[in-house]
């Protein structure tokens, strides 16, 4: 299993879990993780909330997290390293764990273990593999923050529209395919959607926006 955490500032601070099995990504057993605990940008105390709850689930037979992991690549260095070993501590639960370091263009360098950077060979099977597992923990924990982020925007411009409920937000997305081509849409189009009132309505509030 690995662990990528990802925020924007004080923002919708999230984790993503991603799991190898015989070197191939498990994508049915991925999970996301939104923080409860941690509300500012703390790499090292958001490390240590996830696997924390994480093994959490394990001791508590939750359903989808039965399954001991063999090994833990944490992203990140010593510091998200020793918060995961701090969680399995206190919970008395051992698990195999490595920080995957970076470079300065963020990019896989090498592992952390035991107080140590571990260089790896660029041209091994292993270090392809370590990328891979990276690159796809880092993906995975982006595509859920951007996908948060997408439904606030969406949630600021249609859900605080009065008299616009989640039928007609759905029908406005369905047929414009953005809040962004709605914004532009000509009169015709809202009143052939929505009818007169309720289209002429939603017109108006878009067109005072472009005129703010």
């Amino acid at each position: 299993e690995s662990y990528d955490i990802s925020n924007l500032g004080n923002d919708d601070i999230c984790a993503g879990m991603v799991v190898f099995s015989d070197g191939k990504p498990s994508k049915n057993l991925y999970r996301l993780f939104k923080l409860k605990e941690v509300t500012t940008q703390d790499d090292f105390a958001s490390m240590y909330e996830v696997i924390h709850r994480r093994l959490s689930d394990l001791r508590d037979g939750k359903k989808g997290f039965e399954r001991k992991p063999d090994l833990l690549l944490i992203d990140g260095g010593k510091g998200q390293l020793s918060a995961a070993e701090d969680a399995m501590a206190d919970l008395g639960i051992a698990v195999p764990a490595f920080g995957m370091q970076k470079d300065d263009r963020h990019r896989t360098r090498g592992i952390y273990f035991n107080n140590l950077e571990l260089p790896i060979d660029k041209d091994s099977e292993g270090f392809r593999l370590i990328t891979r597992i990276q690159d796809e923990a880092h993906r995975f924990a982006i595509t859920y923050h951007k996908q948060k982020r997408s439904k606030a925007q969406i949630h600021s411009e249609l859900d605080d529209i009065q008299g616009v409920g989640p039928t007609t937000k759905q029908k406005i997305l369905q047929h414009f395919g953005s809040v962004k081509r709605a914004g532009s849409a000509n009169l015709d189009e809202w009143t052939n959607l929505l009818g007169t009132k309720r289209g002429t309505a939603l017109y108006e509030y878009f067109q005072a926006k472009i005129t703010r």
